[in-house]
């Protein structure tokens, strides 16, 4: 994500008439909380700036081995333009007067980064997924184990903050839909470069998000999300998974640009990702279906929609940009002082994903209990 859309601010400015009201008072009250930003790219950058829009959190530091990232942050977020810079990760870490970190860094780091953002005992949003690979993943499960139980812990898995997902949920989970059959999870853009790109070896980093070993393949880096969807609504991860996938048209990197899996879950619920990163820039189509003896509900980040079987279809549009609702839900619970440690969802997703992406290297169908194995 590169940026905020006009839509996107304009539904953060209506959000923020509310929160203008308690960031006073928070101010007024010294009990803002303050926040490091580890990594500053564009989605640090997305997510710092909803920070500081809600005006309860104040963004004090912020950290990248990219000089020109940082003052990108400046430029996109104001409030920042005293903040203290670091290229060390642990130096901002061991500011006592840091309550809270935001960590945005590539997936490959997540595990790194998190594990020592638990020890300096902090507060911690970072997004998605918990590693690239298995024994990432192991790794950050461990730390999320040994957490100072009084630090909130949430990953950017932001959807299961939307009111309307909830609702949707509520739905499923409480037999509206009847006993439920299927799960499918469509992940349809672009994104994949298909013309030839000629980057010295040492813009890999920069460009971590072509590359498997960096982000796990967009399996792992992007549909993340949906399987943490399809894992949240069956109230269970996978057993097993089956898939194909491959590269038509990508010409940088060494990541897949087109799959599909089928995941078996308790019971033989099947959930299907269908995913791919080769349409056109301004095609998009991501989106969940939930299917029942009863009815069918669809998700999206900007709606849900249920189908009953009879009468008109119930469709709610979502009131602004579900990531404003995972931010604003942290800082209730750091201020509020109800912590949770929701690494452990967090991780299962991930995960699910790596599974998916195991099976399609395998060629063949693939449990649970060997891609923990591996």
């Amino acid at each position: 994500m590169h940026g905020i859309s006009r839509r996107e601010a304009l539904a953060g400015a209506a959000a923020g008439i509310g929160l203008a009201r308690r960031a006073a008072r928070a101010a007024q009250a010294g009990s803002a909380v303050t926040v490091g930003m580890i990594g500053t790219g564009s989605r640090g950058r997305f997510d710092g700036i909803l920070f500081a829009q809600d005006g309860r959190a104040r963004i004090v530091a912020l950290c990248d081995i990219v000089p020109e990232q940082i003052e990108k942050t400046r430029s996109a977020i104001p409030s920042t333009a005293k903040a203290r810079a670091y290229k060390d990760y642990r130096e901002l870490l061991a500011d006592p007067s840091i309550d809270a970190v935001l960590i945005a860094t590539p997936v490959f780091l997540h595990p790194e980064h998190f594990e020592a953002a638990v020890k300096a005992r902090k507060h911690i949003y970072i997004e998605k997924p918990a590693g690239a690979d298995v024994a990432g993943v192991k790794r950050l499960l461990e730390a999320a184990r040994q957490a100072d139980k009084a630090k909130h812990i949430v990953f950017g898995f932001q959807n299961r903050y939307s009111p309307e997902y909830n609702t949707a949920e509520e739905i499923v989970r409480t037999g509206k839909l009847g006993e439920l059959l299927m799960m499918e999870c469509h992940f349809i853009k672009g994104g994949a470069p298909t013309r030839p790109v000629n980057l010295p070896p040492e813009e890999r980093l920069r460009h971590w998000g072509a590359w498997r070993d960096m982000s796990g393949d967009f399996i792992v880096e992007q549909d993340c999300h949906g399987l943490d969807i399809l894992n949240w609504f069956a109230k269970a991860h996978p057993l097993k998974a089956i898939g194909s996938g491959g590269r038509i048209k990508r010409s940088y990197g060494d990541n897949f640009d087109h799959l599909s899996v089928t995941y078996e879950y308790p019971g033989g619920l099947r959930g299907m990702l269908v995913a791919t990163q080769l349409t056109p820039p301004r095609y998009r189509d991501v989106r969940e279906q939930f299917f029942g003896t009863r009815g069918v509900v669809e998700t999206h980040r900007q709606y849900y929609k249920w189908d009953r079987g009879e009468g008109p279809i119930v469709k709610v549009d979502s009131k602004r940009e579900i990531t404003i609702d995972a931010v604003e839900s942290f800082l209730n619970k750091v201020l509020a002082g109800k912590p949770e440690n929701t690494a452990f969802t967090a991780c299962e997703s991930t995960f699910t994903s790596i599974l998916g992406r195991m099976a399609m290297d395998a060629r063949r169908e693939l449990t649970w209990e060997e891609m923990l194995r591996s």
